[in-house]
């Protein structure tokens, strides 16, 4: 199955062993809950999903490459314990508590949540002397005498021997315990990701391009040469700082990242390309509805390849915009929450600044919890950071404007009403971005499969098919309906031919 599937797999187990009944008991026994282990390539994002999961779901994450590990850190040291039995004393060894364990129990104590997923990556290449410990650990949930607590799912990733030498194979004993879900790379699948994870432009479309230069790894006379959806994705990161830098990225720098040197060069000069549309075709003026009469006639006239360079060009400067209108929106449901909790605080007699204090004081605990238990990626971290700026500055302006607690509400309220005024701006501002990408494409193509290509990336772009959702775009709704339409009128002429061959 495909990144996505196994993500969607691996959070109904989660659910399911997670489940209690009436009673509070675990509707599936922990014995009976088997670890899950992805097999699959490097670098197609096994261990992203873990962060996605545990966040999605509200549940901690522990994680550990068990490469680095040796037998005493994961198990732990023994040590000699006095014990009676019989009436007779003896020797007895037990153990220390493994680093990992005690990690788990570390988060629960840190954050207070009780249940998560305790992910060990490279679980097949672990040295010879923790191989034995680790497959006990799969099978019985425990290293040494210490046991992992109830209510962790044991979620492990290992890579199939043709990619890693060092791979050790599992038993049959050990494969009879666990729940196995085979992982293959999907450019479909990885381009969602990527919209959604904001990747660059370039990076995308090269590679919608050239599918077949998404995933390769090839084994030559100079070593193992591979390109794989992690280093696109670290390339795509570069490349973004890069730009912000003034600094140009060429082939060597692509080199350090897509380490197969044919795919390095192809992709170094589509960059090249890349920018030159954008200057070519001034897609900046396009999205403000300005653009000159050579920018219609040079595009119709492209080949395929520059034409589907431009389109993406123009879909992502639409998801940047839409993405902003997404964070605005939801950087304005939190301070809404908290201008009813504000208000209801006052009504109890606190003091404005007191009050705010607090909240910025619990925003700031709940995002260290967040960290804590693995859950805060970076677009929430931001959110985070903008709503405590926010609230820092509400107080600071109460405190500088010596605005008494009877006037407070009235203040906060009209400060506030700021953030969504600025959430409607910024609306207005990418519709109309939506509305002059959709007249120049009209204007260039008419309805033809470029335009179809075009609705078909907003669909599937998360921030674009977002803002189309809360905010509409009537040229969207026109083509998409054209679009269903055009799919409806070929499936049923498919159904009419299936009948009269049977016929």
């Amino acid at each position: 199955m495909n990144i996505k599937q196994a993500k969607e797999e691996l959070a109904n187990t989660l659910k399911a062993y997670l489940a209690k009944d009436e009673l509070g008991n675990y509707l599936i026994p922990a014995i009976r809950q088997r670890p899950v282990l992805l097999m699959g390539p490097p670098g197609i994002g096994k261990t992203q999903i873990m962060e996605q999961i545990a966040a999605e779901e509200g549940v901690g994450l522990v994680a550990y490459t068990i490469t680095h590990h040796t037998r005493q850190s994961a198990v732990g040291l023994p040590f000699i314990e006095k014990r009676t039995y019989g009436g007779e004393e003896f020797s007895v060894t037990e153990y220390t508590m493994s680093e990992i364990l005690a990690s788990v129990y570390e988060l629960m104590e840190r954050t207070g949540i009780k249940e998560g997923i305790l992910f060990l990556d490279e679980i097949n290449c672990v040295s010879e002397t923790l191989a034995p410990m680790m497959l006990q650990f799969l099978q019985c949930k425990t290293f040494g005498n210490q046991k992992l607590p109830e209510g962790w799912l044991i979620a492990a990733a290992g890579n199939p021997p043709e990619y890693n030498k060092s791979v050790r194979d599992f038993d049959v004993v050990t494969l009879d315990r666990v729940k196995r879900i085979d992982v293959e790379e999907n450019f479909a699948v990885w381009k969602e990701y990527a919209r959604r994870r904001g990747l660059h432009g370039a990076v995308i479309s090269y590679l919608d391009i050239k599918k077949e230069n998404f995933y390769r790894i090839e084994t030559t006379v100079d070593g193992v040469e591979f390109a794989t959806a992690r280093g696109w994705e670290d390339l795509s990161e570069l490349i973004l700082a890069y730009e912000k830098l003034g600094l140009r990225v060429d082939r060597e720098v692509v080199g350090q990242y897509i380490q197969l040197p044919r795919i390095a060069r192809d992709f170094t000069g589509y960059l090249e390309l890349y920018y030159k549309y954008q200057r070519t075709y001034h897609v900046e003026d396009i999205l403000g509805g300005k653009w000159a009469a050579t920018a219609v006639s040079e595009l119709r006239a492209a080949p395929f390849d520059e034409k589907l360079s431009v389109l993406s060009l123009l879909v992502s400067r639409l998801s940047e915009e839409a993405g902003r209108v997404r964070a605005q929106d939801a950087l304005t449901e939190l301070l809404h929450a908290d201008l009813i909790a504000f208000k209801a605080r006052l009504a109890e007699g606190a003091g404005a600044g007191v009050i705010l204090s607090d909240l910025e004081q619990s925003r700031r605990e709940a995002m260290a919890r967040c960290a804590a238990a693995g859950q805060l990626d970076r677009e929430r971290r931001a959110l985070d950071q903008r709503e405590l700026e926010l609230l820092g500055r509400y107080r600071q302006n109460l405190l500088d404007g010596d605005i008494c607690d009877e006037d407070a509400m009235n203040a906060v309220r009209t400060w506030f009403a700021a953030e969504v005024d600025g959430r409607k701006s910024a609306a207005q501002a990418a519709g109309r971005c939506f509305d002059h990408a959709f007249r120049y494409l009209e204007e260039t193509f008419g309805d033809s499969q470029e335009l179809v290509i075009f609705v078909t990336e907003i669909t599937s772009g998360y921030d674009t098919s977002w803002f189309v959702e809360h905010f509409g775009c009537d040229a969207y709704f026109r083509h998409n309906k054209e679009l269903l339409f055009d799919d409806s009128r070929r499936r049923i002429r498919a159904e009419i031919a299936a009948e009269r061959a049977e016929n």
